[in-house]
């Protein structure tokens, strides 16, 4: 009997071995299984997170461009009487003198509604050429002016608060 109980020992020592060798065999395949698991649900949650990021984009983009139609829209508001003086101003018909009057007062209701919406004219002649808000078209030989002062201003510069929307063009004078 001593010899069959050391069987029976054996064989529970073998089925425990072999269960333990089972459990390590399965024990990789059940951890592939959660890493696998763990994976996909990162994958879902990464295509969720993309496209949540290009919804909000698409979104940001289209504030944007409803801000930038607002402000347009304002801004033409804003313009659309002096366009209207400017159709009654070419029906009238009229001497010429009155008609220049006509414009001029156009000229000036345009000139307040540009105030309105922030715009303003940039400082030209008589002023040191500054590169930030002026375009030197040319540089003129001249001792009636202090050197690098504009003398012309040939079209005039505009900035809407503190951005510059065109510079002025101007000439420069140049003293040897």
């Amino acid at each position: 009997h001593e010899l069959s109980a050391g069987d029976g020992d054996e064989r529970s020592t073998e089925a425990s071995v072999s269960s333990a060798a089972s459990e390590e065999a399965s024990s990789p395949s059940v951890e592939l299984q959660k890493l696998k698991a763990e994976r996909d649900s990162l994958l879902d949650r990464l295509a969720r997170t993309q496209a949540e990021f290009e919804n909000a984009r698409r979104r940001a983009s289209k504030e944007q461009q409803d801000f930038r139609d607002f402000a347009c829209a304002d801004a033409i508001k804003t313009l659309l009487p002096v366009i209207d003086s400017f159709e009654r101003a070419l029906q009238v018909k009229s001497e010429a003198g009155d008609f220049r009057g006509g414009v001029e007062l156009i000229y000036k209701q345009l000139q307040d509604a540009l105030t309105k919406l922030g715009v303003r004219a940039i400082p030209a002649k008589g002023v040191p050429f500054d590169p930030h808000v002026h375009e030197a078209i040319e540089m003129v030989e001249t001792s009636d002016a202090p050197d690098h002062e504009v003398i012309e201003e040939l079209q005039r510069g505009y900035k809407i608060k503190d951005r510059l929307l065109r510079p002025a063009m101007v000439k420069v004078a140049k003293n040897s």
